[in-house]
């Protein structure tokens, strides 16, 4: 039974009778008889500018993200909303600007990036870094996304070439003040200095080495692979990108294996951009068939992803006094994470927002 916000009573007809009966004048009903209930899924990796696209997100499964940035610091906007219009938004963890040597019309969102405007060469020294960092927190940013590598989904860039070096990275992360960083990053070297200068998170990681991955392991570094971002490339019509997916698929799946042997806690998010989202349990089911359990594969998008976020006592379960965020789901999840795919209900902050039962 959710109340208020919260999960007010969990557990059999009998240990919940009393708690339902008390709420029965003004209660919303949902019959899930023959489905499975569970917690709202966490992406960890999301990218909302609008209203549509937290709407979408919400749809498609996730109660509760972590940003990967934002344009206008939209983002930290999103992030007040569940306190205000339940059910509006996600809960999130804004990024604010993205900490990259090129900000463009990102400029404009605080009128103290004007300094910035100046550097010829972009964002790159570690004091203009660390300032850029300081401007994200100052404006609401919870975490901070930096990289150290290009895009691999632009053919134009080459996502092995290091933009960022361990001494920029770690920068970031001091600026930082204990705000998890989030590194996105592809090459082995590129890997290896974020992870040594002490962010939170590796995103996408595909060329991450076996030293490295013990090293992860070591310092409690999360492993965000963005699965579906890289394995979709193989279908896009441009040849450069369908031949990095046909390339990094195998690649990457062999990571996430050995990530997983060492003992990295591998967390799910999609890198969903705008209203363009792929669904966390596609995400959930990627990870499966890169060789994670159902049960792992769950884990990633809800007690390993609520951790990451600080919310383990809050997000990513069922218990009394944890968020009213719930989905229901048709098949087992424990069965086939495929089942994290077919979503009929979804209730956030305690507001229902999807119902096909």
């Amino acid at each position: 039974m959710l109340d208020g916000g919260r999960v007010a009573a969990v557990g059999s007809r009998d240990a919940t009778r009393k708690a339902v009966a008390a709420v029965a004048g003004r209660a919303r009903v949902l019959n899930a008889s023959g489905r499975w209930v569970l917690p709202g899924l966490i992406d960890e990796h999301v990218h909302a500018n609008a209203l549509a696209d937290a709407r979408a997100i919400l749809q498609s499964g996730a109660t509760s993200v972590r940003s990967g940035s934002s344009s206008f610091y939209q983002d930290v906007a999103l992030a007040a909303l569940p306190n205000w219009a339940p059910g509006l938004s996600p809960r999130m963890v804004p990024a604010g600007l993205f900490i990259s040597p090129e900000l463009g019309d990102s400029l404009l969102a605080d009128p103290d990036l004007a300094p910035l405007a100046t550097l010829s060469g972009g964002v790159k020294e570690t004091t203009d870094l660390a300032y850029l960092t300081r401007v994200n927190i100052k404006r609401g940013a919870e975490v901070i996304k930096t990289r150290a590598n290009p895009r691999a989904g632009l053919p134009e860039q080459d996502p092995r070439e290091l933009v960022y070096n361990h001494e920029q990275l770690s920068a970031v992360v001091k600026a930082a003040k204990g705000a998890g960083v989030l590194c996105h990053t592809y090459s082995a070297e590129g890997i290896d200095g974020a992870v040594r200068a002490g962010v939170r998170s590796i995103e996408h990681g595909v060329f991450v080495s076996e030293q490295t991955i013990s090293e992860m392991a070591r310092r409690g570094t999360y492993f965000t692979p963005t699965m579906d971002a890289i394995t979709s490339m193989a279908a896009s019509a441009n040849p450069i990108l369908a031949a990095r997916g046909k390339e990094y698929t195998p690649i990457l799946q062999a990571a996430v294996r050995a990530a997983q042997e060492a003992g990295v806690t591998i967390v799910a998010g999609t890198d969903s951009f705008g209203t363009d989202v792929t669904p966390i349990g596609t995400e959930a089911r990627l990870l499966a068939e890169a060789g994670l359990s159902p049960l792992e594969a769950l884990r990633s998008a809800t007690v390993h992803a609520a951790r990451l976020l600080g919310w383990n006592e809050t997000a990513g379960r069922l218990v009394r006094g944890s968020f009213a965020d719930a989905i229901v789901v048709d098949a087992d999840p424990l069965a086939s994470a495929s089942a994290l795919e077919k979503v009929s209900a979804v209730v956030a902050q305690g507001a229902l927002v999807r119902n096909g039962l």
